[in-house]
């Protein structure tokens, strides 16, 4: 009855006693067979078996891999994030279903784990076959319905970053492998492109990167651009397609991009979304934001909208047309200076305004009256052109803060303080100083890449292509 009563008691216990200290219940009965041990009862021998097997399992516990988890990201041991949760594989297939001449299929199902995104590429990748539907849809509208594209056809297709494969499959289906071409930084994507369609041509590359005149150079018209685009480099993307189409190296690019970027890029003047996206994009394309993208659409999940935009870049010849004689680096030295402070006025965010002259130049061409607008702006307004009529600069523009004035306005006040192509040529003949004539021959040769005026890096960062 005793011996009965102390293994009740033990059994009964949380801890199991043993000399000195305590060994938790799990560890003592991790064996099939559990033997519950009385500290008056246990031999020195058991005893020393028992912080053996305690010490063990603590320094197994220190010595094994620490995963690191956040919201759904796991770091792996070479720092990589990559989501937790398995491949869209695992997701529900959605039924089928037809938008116009476009058909919604499942995504595509890929092996377990073969194809986890990564954070650091920014990946989420689509996996609802209806939306992919209505961006092919709007795609095809603005590359064969839209602008300057009505009536041509569709031969130099380029995808950015086509991840698993989602709008891959459906622009193979409509247009083939022959027109369409796509480049991928992930290995893993462009091994299970590869293995899908031996055909098409894929690209391991940064889109950051690439040279796309050379591409439209080797494809003997401009390219036609579609992609879902990673929401850390956006920006850079675009800026990267508005070089390119200083050689008219793209017509259109149809991506998708975060909610407030998109409204940024098709934002009016005098309201808080307005800003450089705005002014550089409305001046060098026609844009047009398709529709609103939730978050459920994507794997894994953002946490804010996205949404789908269209863009027509003018090509070189309305570009020039439109910047009537203003360079683009110029244009651009004005815009991102003075929305660095843009709750300031334009006279003291323009200040610190760099390649105009001495500090007193400046100064004077701050307080000065506008330029007359240029015989090609007057002509387009009398045509009825909305970028044009948008254009004239108000006596007072000085004392506007940079969101109100309009992308025609910013032309002309860039006009104001660099001066046009005619105005710069007469006054750098005039010029007999060496050391004046150095810096101009300099800088000509820096807009004047390949022949071009608009110059072939003016947007993009300097890190990124050639």
């Amino acid at each position: 009855v005793m011996v009965a009563f102390v293994v009740f008691l033990v059994c009964g216990s949380n801890h199991v006693h043993v000399t000195d200290g305590f060994v938790p219940r799990h560890i003592l009965s991790s064996q099939k067979s559990r033997t519950y041990v009385s500290s008056s009862t246990t031999s020195a021998v058991g005893r020393a078996g028992l912080l053996n097997n305690l010490q063990e399992n603590t320094l197994k516990k220190t010595m094994a891999p620490r995963t690191t988890r956040c919201q759904g990201w796991v770091q792996g041991a070479d720092g990589e994030w990559e989501w937790e949760d398995d491949d869209p594989s695992s997701a529900p297939q959605s039924m089928t279903t037809t938008t116009d001449t476009i058909t919604a299929t499942a995504t595509p199902q890929l092996p377990s784990g073969k194809l986890k995104p990564k954070q650091s590429l920014g990946q989420n990748y689509l996996k609802d076959p209806n939306t992919v539907a209505k961006i092919v849809r709007a795609f095809h509208e603005d590359a064969t319905a839209r602008g300057e594209r009505q009536g041509k056809p569709l031969e130099s297709i380029v995808e950015l970053g086509p991840g698993a494969g989602a709008l891959t499959d459906r622009l193979v289906e409509m247009y083939g492998t022959q027109v369409l071409q796509c480049i991928e930084l992930d290995p893993r994507s462009v091994e299970i492109l590869n293995e899908r369609y031996p055909a098409l041509l894929v690209h391991h590359a940064d889109v950051l990167q690439v040279n796309y005149p050379a591409m439209a150079e080797v494809e003997g018209q401009p390219l036609v651009v579609i992609g879902n685009l990673p929401y850390y480099i956006t920006s850079q993307i675009l800026f990267a397609l508005a070089d390119a189409s200083h050689y008219g190296a793209v017509d259109c690019a149809t991506v998708t991009m975060q909610w407030e970027v998109a409204q940024r890029m098709v934002a009016p003047n005098s309201c808080k979304d307005y800003g450089i996206l705005s002014v550089v994009f409305q001046t060098y394309a026609e844009v047009r934001c398709h529709f609103k993208i939730p978050p459920t659409v994507f794997y894994p999940q953002p946490k804010v909208d996205s949404a789908l935009v269209g863009l027509h870049f003018l090509g070189p010849t309305k570009l020039r047309q439109r910047l009537a004689g203003v360079r683009p680096r110029d244009f651009r030295n004005v815009v991102t200076t003075a929305f660095r402070q843009r709750r300031k006025t334009i006279r003291n965010s323009l200040k610190k305004l760099q390649g105009v002259g001495s500090k007193e130049e400046l100064l004077e061409k701050l307080d000065s009256m506008p330029v007359p607008l240029p015989e090609t702006v007057l002509d387009a307004q009398k045509a009825g052109d909305a970028f044009a009529l948008a254009q004239t600069l108000p006596d007072d523009w000085a004392s506007k803060r940079p969101e109100q004035l309009t992308p025609a306005q910013f032309v002309e006040v860039t006009r104001l303080m660099f001066g046009d192509t005619t105005t710069t040529t007469t006054r750098n003949s005039a010029n007999t100083d060496l050391e004046d004539m150095s810096k101009t021959t300099a800088t000509m040769m820096d807009s004047h890449i390949d022949s071009n005026d608009l110059g072939r890096k003016v947007w993009r960062k300097l890190k990124h292509g050639i």
